[in-house]
């Protein structure tokens, strides 16, 4: 079905379930390649004529390609879409036509999506052909008024122009009589003009003698100066060495009183030091004795309490003598009792004194170990006090450190900042000085540029010694756009520049246009304005040109000298081909049999074949060729000599500030001050280290102490912790010596428990007795330690006290030493104050002939610029000379372009008193303003009128066809609607009677069904409402019916067309499916009645209706991807129709 459609001319790839229309072509299989082409033939037969042709059989066929053509061809010819959509158009054949139902297009067409129904409708009613033409007609009609629009556009143009020419004529008349008055008034102005400059050329030509001589004089009085300024500086230069000596011996003196007041100064601050250090010794004294007291007090109450535990150490030692006694008086009488039991009671005496030996051992360990950690815990406070005091000065010297660094670092930055900020001063000065002689050249020469640029831009802009004709076509903008003068083409260099100019001068006032109609255009224009004559070079002539190649034995092409664009280059090397450009004279005699032309670099002569021309350089030649690019060139260079004058300016600003900066920048004082604060750091670190090495040792000791105890400590641990163990085996053991002898007899338990509890009160009192002796060792330890700290304090006093003395004895020698050196400082002031009016002697003498110095260099400087003004006055009188000289010959070349007329024509006519110059000028200028302004004139008004009024009535009567074409169209858009109007109701009746017919067929004579316009007043436009109630229902919508009863809907509705419009053929893609086989059957019915005057295709996969069919085909897969059809022809069979009963 999709390859028919797709044949039929169908181009949405989604109406055909493809990603993209390339997908139809075959992709290939394992055992074939892939096609290059996909292609659809359907062939028609035409012997009832459906297809408004001649051909009995029609094939048209579809071809895309895997390069993405696509072909049509009707009976094998190539042809448009458009083509086959004609051929079928109103016959029920399409792409999307009713003849082509799948399933999913009975949904459409009952709810009428995208206008399905219309669409098949006017299919059928043939209503498609006339709604094309309406289109057709309707573009055609907007074609029509858009001629119609453009038509009345140019009658509007045309209508202005028949205006303007109407008025073209008499400005043309009034145009000429002003122009002669022009001429008139012109020649007698530049009579008047030429009488005052012969009076002002003569009297430059004096001013300039005079004051050239005044130049000289200056040029004389300025040697004089120099020679006496040279005698002056000579005698100077010894001045300035006596200046330098005495100068040098005034340093030195100051130098050497600066190191004396350096040294005073630090001897005061070793001075200060020391008292400080003596401070620091006198409180250290002071705190020394306060400890003393402290520790005489604590010995004195250490010794008290020591006697005390002595004495209760002899009490306890008594008891213990009495305890010991009683013990052995009890086990006397143990032993008489005992008898038998000697060996146990031996046993366990044995036991009990090693138990009383570890535990008296244990003990006395125990009490070491409390003693050695007491002494621990006071040593690692006084060392954590030390290492605190150590910390504060340990950060105390490293921030000395850093500020010493610091210190002289920026003792040396400002020194080495002091000596570079003299060598800049130095450096800076000869800057300035060599700045400000650049600035004064740079402003010499960029004076000069401007002054030719002003020049240059006066000729360009007045175009100077051109002709009126030249002058005429410059102005027309739309003309000279593209078209631009030789002189302005081309660029030589200065040197080359007059003898370029001079051979060539015969063409520079050529225009150079691209074709001929450019130079017609131009010598129209010359001609409507009756503008003189002018000459054009032809771009497109030379376009082919190439210059022959010429063998030079000396000398330069003048080609090769000659800047240009490249378009115009075969121009230049045709004006300028074999022309040669050399000095040597005996060139000619080398290529005596040659065509060259060779020209002097001077300008001076011109040597052609057969002739020889020469003689002076004028004083304007050479200034009219390459005025603009002259012109652009003196610009550029103005404008970088500007930039650069700028950056000369900036640079002495920066630099002038900058010397300011260096010498207001004076550090001197500063030095001073930060050598004085470096001493001074020098000196409170080096008491800061001396205290530090004291603690540093005194914590080292007590280090070495706290770690002798702490390993004591842990060796007695470890003895006690063996001591436990034994005392339990000990004990372990007693226990079962005493339990032995418990089962001896009943009187000696008595015994032996009085043994045991006497033995019990003697080790009790044992154990108090070693724990007093303990505690009287502590006591000793303590003691000690006291005693031995006063012992160190009082040496430490001893050592202070000898320090003290010593910086007694340094605090005087300081003292003499700083006497010393203050007579030493009266001498050397006394000294320097003498030599300092000596030098202030000398310095008077020689400022005083550095003045006199000074003031020739003055008069030299003003002598100088009275010769710079003396040279400018010079040089811008020659200029107005030049200038002079320059208006006469503008003058003359104005006559010969405007008028005809050379200078020597009119230089010796007396001025007409009639006119006075100022007037005459103004009444030029106003009528050479009016004639400017006056416009373009056309001496052919009246035949261009004629023309365009000739145009004007033609395209009139073109408006008017136009007009009635427009009303032609109109009115056959209106007979199209009409006509298409009644066939569609006709049609749309005969339909609607066909529906309701077909819908009762299918269902039953009670069933009601209808089709209703919703826009009677406009049915081409009206949509078309299915009403379908089946009996026994009343549904709102066909939607509210089943899946059957909808698929006979529009199978009523499409037979209902077919009735009207029976289609070639029709196409059913899977459209039974919804139906039962009640419904299949009356289905297959109806399509078998159809079926005398169309060809049905059904595609199915119901039994019921494919066995109902003349011909089945079936498709298979004779290989792997690829599918072939093959029929079964049923006619030949029986068919036997199922038959259902209600019920």
């Amino acid at each position: 079905v999709d390859a028919i459609r797709w044949v039929l001319g169908e181009q949405k790839s989604r109406e055909l379930r493809l990603d993209k229309m390339s997908s139809v072509i075959f992709n290939g299989t394992k055992k074939r390649k892939e096609g290059q082409m996909a292609q659809v033939t359907l062939t028609f037969d035409n012997t009832k004529n459906v297809l408004p042709t001649d051909y009995s059989s029609v094939s048209i066929s579809r071809i895309l390609y895997r390069s993405g053509e696509s072909e049509y061809r009707l009976n094998g010819v190539s042809c448009r879409l458009k083509d086959i959509t004609s051929l079928f158009l109103d016959t029920g054949i399409g792409a999307d036509s009713y003849a082509i139902i799948a399933l999913n297009m009975v949904e459409d067409l009952l709810s009428d999506r995208e206008q399905a129904r219309r669409r098949m409708f006017e299919q059928a009613a043939g209503v498609s052909k006339y709604k094309a033409r309406k289109h057709e007609t309707q573009q055609k009609l907007e074609a029509t008024a858009a001629d119609l629009d453009r038509v009345e556009d140019l009658l509007f143009e045309i209508e202005d122009q028949l205006k303007k020419l109407e008025k073209q004529a008499e400005r043309a008349r009034k145009y000429y009589e002003l122009k002669d008055e022009y001429k008139k008034l012109s020649i007698e102005l530049a009579v008047h003009n030429l009488a005052k400059h012969k009076k002002t050329f003569k009297d430059l030509e004096s001013q300039i003698a005079r004051e050239e001589d005044n130049y000289r004089s200056t040029e004389a009085m300025a040697r004089l100066l120099e020679a006496d300024i040279e005698a002056k500086r000579k005698s100077h230069v010894d001045k300035e060495t006596s200046l330098s000596e005495q100068q040098q011996e005034v340093n030195r003196l100051t130098g050497r009183i600066r190191g004396k007041e350096n040294e005073k100064a630090m001897l005061e601050q070793k001075r200060s030091f020391v008292a400080n250090d003596v401070q620091r010794l006198n409180d250290q004294i002071t705190n020394n004795t306060n400890q003393l007291r402290t520790l005489d007090t604590e010995i004195e109450g250490y010794q008290t309490d020591l006697n005390y535990e002595r004495n209760l150490e002899a009490e306890l030692e008594t008891a213990l003598s009495e305890a010991q006694k009683l013990l052995e008086k009890v086990r006397t009488d143990h032993n008489l009792l005992k008898g038998n039991l000697d060996e146990f009671v031996k046993e366990q005496q044995g036991l009990e004194r090693e138990i009383v030996e570890l535990e008296k051992t244990k003990a006395i360990q125990t009490n070491q170990v409390e003693n050695l950690r007491r002494d621990v815990e006071r040593t690692l406070g006084d060392i954590a006090t030390r290492r605190e005091e150590m910390k504060v000065l340990e950060k105390n010297i490293a921030e000395q450190d850093k500020s010493e660094a610091a210190e002289l670092q920026k003792i040396k930055d400002l020194e080495a900042a002091e000596t570079k900020r003299k060598a800049d001063i130095a450096a800076s000065e000869q800057q300035q000085d060599e700045l400000l002689k650049k600035i004064a050249a740079h402003n010499r020469q960029l004076d000069a540029r401007r002054n030719e640029y002003k020049l240059t831009k006066s000729m360009v802009e007045s175009l100077e010694g051109f002709p009126e004709s030249i002058k005429f076509l410059s102005q027309q903008k739309d003309w000279a756009k593209n078209c631009p003068l030789l002189s302005d083409l081309i660029y030589v260099r200065e040197e080359y520049r007059v003898v370029i100019e001079n051979y060539l001068e015969q063409y520079l006032n050529y225009y150079v246009v691209p074709n001929v109609d450019e130079a017609a255009k131009a010598i129209a224009l010359l001609g409507q304005s009756q503008k003189g004559r002018a000459n054009f070079f032809l771009l497109d002539a030379f376009r082919d040109y190439t210059a022959p190649l010429a063998l030079l034995p000396g000398g330069i092409r003048a080609v090769e000298l000659v800047e240009v664009e490249a378009q115009y280059r075969p121009l230049v090397e045709f004006l300028l081909e074999n022309v040669v450009i050399s000095d040597d004279p005996m060139l000619p005699a080398q290529i005596p049999n040659s065509d060259l032309t060779i020209l002097s670099k001077s300008g001076t002569f011109v040597r052609r074949k057969f002739s020889v021309s020469g003689g002076s350089v004028g004083l304007f030649e050479g200034k009219k060729i390459g005025r603009k690019k002259n012109l652009e060139i003196l610009e550029n260079e103005i404008k970088k000599l500007e930039a650069t004058e700028n950056q000369l300016n900036n640079q002495l600003a920066t630099l002038r500030a900058h010397l300011q900066s260096l010498k207001n920048a004076d550090q001197s004082s500063l030095l001073q001050r930060e050598r004085e604060s470096l001493n001074r750091l020098s000196q409170e670190k080096a008491g800061m280290q001396a205290k530090l090495d004291n603690i540093a040792a005194f914590v080292a000791n007590f280090d070495a102490q706290a770690g002798d105890a702490n390993e004591r400590i842990a060796a007695l641990t470890e003895s006690n912790a063996a001591i436990e163990k034994q005392l339990a085996e000990k004990n372990r053991a007693a226990t079962a010596v005493r339990e032995r002898l418990a089962n001896a007899d009943g009187s000696f338990r008595d015994v032996a428990e009085h043994l045991s509890q006497t033995s019990a009160a003697f080790n009790q009192q044992n154990i108090e007795f070693i724990r007093q002796q303990n505690k009287v060792n502590a006591f000793r330890q303590e003691l000690t330690f006291r005693e031995k700290r006063r012992e160190e304090l009082r040496q430490t006093q001893a050592s202070a006290q000898t320090t003290l003395a010593r910086n007694a004895d340094e605090i005087q020698l300081i003292e003499t030493e700083i006497q010393q050196i203050e007579t030493d400082l009266q001498a050397a002031y006394l000294e320097k104050k003498e030599k300092e009016t000596s030098l202030s002697a000398v310095e008077q003498t020689y400022f005083k002939a550095r003045n006199e110095i000074h003031e020739l260099e003055n008069k030299q400087r003003e002598n100088f610029r009275q010769q710079q003004d003396l040279q400018g006055l010079v040089n811008r009188l020659k200029e107005k000379f030049s200038d002079v000289k320059f208006e006469i010959t503008a003058i003359g070349e104005r006559l010969r372009a405007e008028f005809g007329l050379g200078v020597n024509d009119v230089i010796n006519n007396e001025p007409d008193p009639a006119y006075q110059r100022d007037a005459l000028e103004r009444e030029v200028n106003n009528l050479k303003r009016r004639l400017d302004t006056y416009g373009e004139i056309n001496p052919m008004a009246i035949e261009a009128y004629n023309e365009i009024k000739e145009r004007y009535d033609t395209i009139a009567g073109q408006r008017n066809d136009i007009l009635a074409a427009k009303e032609n169209l109109v009115q056959t858009m209106k007979e199209i609607e009409e006509t298409a109007t009644a066939r569609f109701l006709e049609s749309f009746a005969q339909v609607r009677e066909n529906f309701i017919s077909v819908f009762r067929t299918l269902f039953t004579e009670d069933d009601s069904a209808d089709l209703v316009l919703t826009n009677p007043d406009a049915p081409l436009d009206s949509d078309i409402n299915i009403i379908a109630k089946p009996k026994g229902k009343r549904p709102q919508t066909i939607a509210q019916l089943s899946g059957g009863e909808k698929t006979l809907t529009a199978t009523a509705l499409l037979f209902a067309l077919y009735l009207l419009k029976p289609a070639p053929f029709c196409i059913f893609d899977e459209v039974d499916a919804p139906l039962d086989d009640a419904n299949i059957e009356k289905f297959n019915r109806i399509i078998r009645q159809f079926s005398a005057d169309s060809q049905f295709i059904v595609v199915t996969h119901n039994k019921a209706t494919m066995a109902a069919v003349d011909t089945i085909y079936g498709v298979y897969m004779p290989e792997q991807g690829v599918s072939a059809v093959t029929p079964v022809d049923f006619r030949k069979l029986g068919h036997e129709a199922m038959v259902f009963e209600a019920g």
